[in-house]
């Protein structure tokens, strides 16, 4: 996909000029990124976002890339003389004439985009290179997230109405045809966008369904008619923005949103995921949380990282130091790493002495499960063992194999591990006829308690389910944060988690098949979906947990 270049752009490199990239952010979902996106946000100086994509983009961005703040200007600030920032325009040319590569972001599609286009125009007057990257556009990205195709097989017409700008002829146009009109407006003129079609000659009767917040785990999609969506909207009680102006695209049409509710239903891939929308509290490290919390966003979840541990070296380094000085130089057989912090500590006392992967050669490997296996590819490493059923120190056991004095040189193993790590391993190689050097290569310390929002939000049932994946977790989070509410879903990794749960009172309503987190994450899932099925067989809205905890209200849609 090559961007588009202005005609008198030449490359900022040829005279040390800077280039500006209009880059489309997309309708709110962050993997909608294009690839050529996430490039130029990596090669960016300046970063310049407007604030509802801000977080989207900012996360591909290099560290140190400057944000400037872009203002809001409207004419009630600058009457009552409030001091305001520059506008996006200006800190474009600005930095642009300073010879550094900006990256303006908007949301959908710069394309689409009044302002951008008029910088753009201010860029090619003044010989500055530019480039445009395409993002999403709402208008289609939206109805595809809210399982509402705009086109069927017939090839039906498709008008875009923008409710901001359009005028009396636009109206009159798309209300005298029967073309699918997709409606850009906010919540609070949704109904009056409706009533304007009605008055211009669609029938009462026309289907259509309204998205707000598309594309995000907060979208939510109500179909009705023209004539009755007022009334709809005011049934599901739903609340406004606090501004009032929440963007919203609506479907207007019998082909694309007819059939309706029982067509939607069908194709309603996004808002039907087994926890879509769920807030979900990962109670570990950030390195051990990462493929855990991409899981659970595949099943439409918000996952919401906790660390309840924190790593650090042991009191006493020289233990350490004298095993990867034998590793080195022949003693150990074997090498057994029981955690990614593990292969984290034996890879910064390599990187402290100069040492790499190449250390490795003729000593056999051992990773406790995948996760410890892939900490140890990163690092340049395949492990020569890994379990093939259970996923622990007792699944390791059953696929090690014994000492034999003839096809092994050397009987010793080298197990760095926590202080805190029980002695099932040890023992059970020492049964096998190995020697173990059981070493304590870092310390594991409660994590320091959450921000109070988050603690607040843990015991007042803000979070819907909870994943302990370890006794401990348990243990650590409810002594930095509180116990959870109990109508938040607690799902345990396995029966001693359980137990420990159990023990502080806590209600498990998930365990995992499998002492896997990816297996707790699927239990929780099919859980989730449980609970979505009974809600629909019942004629009832799906609501997340956290919604039917006593006294709560319907949550704002933004």
């Amino acid at each position: 996909m090559s961007p588009t270049t202005s005609k008198n752009s030449t490359g900022p490199a040829a005279f040390g000029q800077g280039q500006v990239t209009f880059l489309g952010a997309g309708p709110g979902d962050p993997g909608l990124l294009t690839l050529r996106a996430v490039e130029a946000l990596a090669g960016a100086d300046v970063l310049i976002a407007e604030p509802d994509v801000l977080e989207v983009v900012r996360v591909h961005a290099r560290a140190g890339v400057s944000t400037p703040e872009l203002a809001v200007v409207d004419e009630a600030s600058t009457a009552a003389g409030v001091p305001v920032l520059r506008d996006a325009a200006n800190l474009v040319m600005e930095a642009a004439r300073g010879g550094r590569r900006v990256v303006r972001a908007v949301s959908g599609d710069p394309g689409l985009d009044g302002n951008a286009g008029d910088e753009m125009l201010r860029c090619a007057a003044e010989g500055i290179p530019f480039e445009v990257v395409p993002g999403v556009a709402a208008a289609v990205g939206v109805p595809a997230y809210a399982g509402v195709p705009l086109r069927d097989g017939s090839g039906a017409d498709v008008r875009f109405v923008d409710a901001r700008t359009a005028d009396e002829r636009c109206w009159g146009e798309v209300g005298a045809s029967d073309a699918t009109a997709v409606v850009s407006t906010t919540l609070d003129t949704v109904a009056a966008a409706a009533a304007e079609l009605v008055s211009c000659g669609r029938k009462p009767e026309t289907p259509l369904t309204v998205t707000v917040a598309g594309t995000t785990t907060r979208q939510r999609t109500w179909t009705a008619t023209l004539g009755t969506i007022a009334a709809v909207l005011k049934q599901a009680k739903v609340l406004p923005s606090p501004d009032g102006h929440q963007p919203v695209i609506a479907v207007v049409g019998e082909r694309s949103a007819g059939g309706a509710a029982e067509r939607r239903e069908q194709l309603s891939w996004f808002e039907s995921k087994p926890l879509f929308g769920w807030r979900v509290l990962v109670p570990r490290t950030k390195e051990q949380a990462a493929s855990l919390s991409d899981q659970l966003r595949s099943y439409g979840a918000v996952p919401h990282e906790v660390p309840t541990i924190a790593v650090e070296p042991p009191r006493t380094p020289q233990q350490m130091e004298r095993a990867v000085k034998g590793l080195v130089t022949g003693r150990y057989e074997w090498i057994a790493f029981t955690s990614v912090n593990a292969v984290k500590a034996v890879r910064e006392k390599f990187e402290e002495y100069g040492l790499d992967a190449r250390a490795f050669a003729g000593i056999k490997v051992a990773a406790v499960g995948e996760q410890t296996a892939a900490a140890l590819v990163d690092f340049g490493v395949k492990p020569d063992l890994v379990p093939s059923g259970e996923q622990s120190a007792a699944g390791l056991l059953e696929d090690w194999p014994p000492y034999d004095p003839v096809f092994d040189p050397i009987d010793r193993v080298f197990l760095p591990r926590a202080d805190i790590a029980t002695e099932t391993l040890v023992a059970g190689l020492i049964e096998l006829g190995w020697e173990v050097d059981d070493v304590t290569a870092y310390r594991t310390v409660r994590a320091s308690p959450p921000p109070a929002e988050t603690r607040e939000a843990i015991k007042g049932g803000g979070f819907d389910a909870v994943l302990f994946t370890s006794s401990s977790t348990v243990r650590n989070l409810v002594g930095i944060a509180g116990k959870p509410h109990n109508v938040t879903v607690i799902a345990c990794i396995g029966p001693a988690t359980a137990k420990t749960a159990e023990e502080h009172g806590l209600r498990v309503d998930v365990l995992s098949p499998e002492p896997s987190v990816h297996k707790l994450a699927e239990a929780l899932a099919e859980f989730g979906a449980a609970r979505r099925a009974a809600a629909l067989e019942a004629g009832e809205h799906v609501a997340r947990p956290s919604e039917r905890r006593p006294g709560s209200r319907r949550r704002r849609t933004t």
